[in-house]
């Protein structure tokens, strides 16, 4: 089954998870049973999604320890990872890969979620979400004053830096090959290319 396939299948069946009649809300998110699958709560709609293929974990894993090697000398954020819940209202609930939240904001990091935008998600696209990440999922994240947002391609091998505006998420940076990624909400911190790939996609 081709990649395409596979994201097919995946959004065919987090349509049966709809409940037509009124949203999906966090209540109705708390009684889901804990089968392995990540949940997501995307504007009232449930969406299931399987397993991280492994070339998004191996990424996963140099992001975080790139950053969390930097801040062990700047400890100015909060670094958290998958699987966290981002609580935004009771009818968007998001779990990104990797969320910064600047130390001033740390309250609303609570013990079984955060409470609020962070300052900086990263999103590592994958078969199966990468319509909801690119689209909705950055919508939202805009909507409720996420400042940053890296958008990872595994296998084109590609980091896109956007920055809130007033009108929504720009662009303002992309890794590819050469040069390197500054964060905003990170001041001092740079990212190469070389720091997160080459990574081989089978």
């Amino acid at each position: 089954m081709s990649a395409k396939q596979r994201g097919n299948r995946v959004q065919d069946m987090a349509a049966s998870y709809k409940t037509p009649s009124r949203a999906f809300t966090y209540a109705d998110y708390l009684l889901l049973p804990d089968n392995g699958h990540r949940y997501q709560i995307l504007r009232g709609e449930l969406i299931m999604s399987p397993a991280p293929e492994t070339v998004h974990q191996r990424i996963s894993l140099k992001l975080i320890f790139a950053i969390g090697r930097f801040l062990e000398g700047h400890p100015i954020d909060q670094l958290l990872h998958a699987p966290v819940d981002v609580v935004l209202s009771e009818v968007n609930v998001l779990q990104p890969d990797i969320v910064i939240i600047r130390n001033e904001r740390q309250s609303i990091i609570k013990e079984a979620n955060i409470q609020g935008a962070p300052d900086w998600v990263i999103e590592i696209l994958s078969p199966s979400t990468e319509t909801y990440d690119r689209q909705t999922k950055k919508e939202i994240y805009a909507e409720f004053g996420v400042k940053e947002y890296w958008i990872v391609h595994p296998n084109e091998q590609w980091i896109e830096k956007c920055v809130l505006k007033d009108a929504g998420f720009e662009t303002t940076a992309m890794l590819e090959r050469t040069g390197q990624l500054n964060a905003d909400c990170l001041p001092g911190f740079t990212l190469t290319w070389q720091d997160v790939f080459p990574v081989e996609v089978k």
